[in-house]
């Protein structure tokens, strides 16, 4: 007797790398304790989230007898956190929106979804750049949509142009981008961005319905070496920004995104309300009210991105030790390096048997690369080197 659709019984098996990884770590764990495992395998920020934000609870703890305080609201969230947020993108992504042309949402992920809900055909393809966030494919399938990865230069990560070009088809609907990239680091830069920009409105010229470029920037925060993320809503009329609060505010679990618009986009004003309707019938109704009030009042500030760094550089150095290749990050919280030997699951089983966990490239679209999350304690990297270097020295 078969208790799941076929569906989500398949999708159990696509995801089971990251999940894999999960439940390795639990046992290991469980045997070894705590201490003796390096788990590099999840991206959940372990930092204190900024000052402002715990006054901000301190604040919202005083108000708390409040009617209403904590109930629902407008479905594309408070006007007041709108208001907010709208002021900060206009400075951020320096194009004229105002609160209309956004919709607060459950996290980045809820946007992407409600998205998708408001605009893909069933057989419309999504475009991605790859390596890619593994939940990518689950979104636009949720919504009859099809993920079409598209590789990137293997050396640095960068978007192959001619390889895009040659991907999009009549049934192109989204060119989804992620910058800084999960599971890269890789950063776009503002001439590649513009190469993307001007590539679309080449081919949306003439159709019935434009592609749209969606832009995911949840790391948008989190860069290193003086790189930074371009501003990219007003590159291309048919632009929406995804993005959230849960990685620059430590907010992740009050799972707190949203939606923006290019104000010159045409049909924004429809756009904008089928958002709103997805929205409510997707059973998100609204985005969290704490989460909301917690958001307007601390953007602008950040976690401290310096011990990202810090990570960052003894990651490098373990890998270095280790003699294994890879593009060094200018953005996120993640290497996505090379495995001796080409063979990712086989390579990161070793690392299992060193009590360190990654998780295999193919996860994300590209076998024989794995992905290590740094946002953990400099110990733990630290104390990983010697794994790896054993684990490395098997497959040479």
């Amino acid at each position: 007797m078969s208790i799941l659709s076929s569906q989500i019984s398949g999708y159990l098996e696509r995801a089971s790398w990251i999940r894999k990884m999960f439940e390795a770590g639990t046992e290991l764990k469980r045997k070894f304790g705590e201490d003796a495992v390096c788990d590099f395998s999840l991206g959940n920020p372990d930092l204190a989230p900024p000052a402002v934000m715990v006054e901000a609870v301190r604040e919202l703890a005083g108000q708390a007898d409040q009617p209403m305080i904590f109930g629902y609201m407008p479905n594309a969230g408070y006007p007041f956190a709108r208001e907010a947020l709208a002021a900060h993108l206009v400075r951020e992504q320096e194009v004229a929106l105002t609160a209309d042309d956004l919709i607060i949402t459950c996290g980045a992920a809820g946007a992407i979804n409600a998205f998708y809900r408001a605009v893909l055909e069933p057989g419309d393809e999504v475009i991605c750049l790859a390596p890619f966030f593994v939940e990518y494919g689950f979104y636009a399938e949720n919504h009859g949509g099809v993920l079409k990865p598209v590789a990137t230069h293997p050396e640095d990560f960068s978007p192959d142009m001619q390889a895009l070009e040659a991907a999009i088809t009549d049934k192109t609907r989204v060119l989804l981008v992620n910058s800084p990239n999960n599971p890269t680091g890789a950063i776009y830069t503002a001439g590649q961005m513009q190469a993307l920009a001007d590539l679309l409105a080449r081919k949306s010229a003439g159709r019935e319905r434009p592609i749209f470029l969606l832009l995911d920037e949840p790391y948008r925060f989190l860069t290193y070496d003086g790189a930074a993320v371009p501003p990219a809503l007003g590159l291309y009329p048919y632009t929406v920004l995804c993005s959230s609060f849960s990685k620059n505010l430590a907010l992740a679990g009050e799972r707190v995104g949203y939606a923006a618009l290019n104000p010159d986009m045409p049909g924004k004003k429809e756009l904008m309300a089928g958002l709103v309707l997805t929205n409510r019938i997707l059973g998100f109704v609204n985005a969290p009210a704490i989460g909301q009030r917690l958001m307007a009042r601390s953007l602008g500030s950040q976690v401290d991105t310096g011990v990202y760094a810090e990570r960052r550089a003894a990651m490098a150095a373990v890998l270095d030790a280790a003699g294994i290749e890879y593009a060094t990050p200018k953005g996120a919280f993640y290497f996505f390096p090379r495995v001796p030997g080409g063979d990712d699951v086989a390579f990161c089983a070793a690392l299992q048997e060193e009590r360190i966990l990654a998780v295999p490239g193919r996860g994300f679209g590209t076998p024989g690369f794995m992905r290590l999350a740094f946002c953990c304690d400099k110990s733990i990297i630290e104390r990983s080197a010697e794994g790896f270097q054993r684990a490395a020295a098997r497959f040479r």
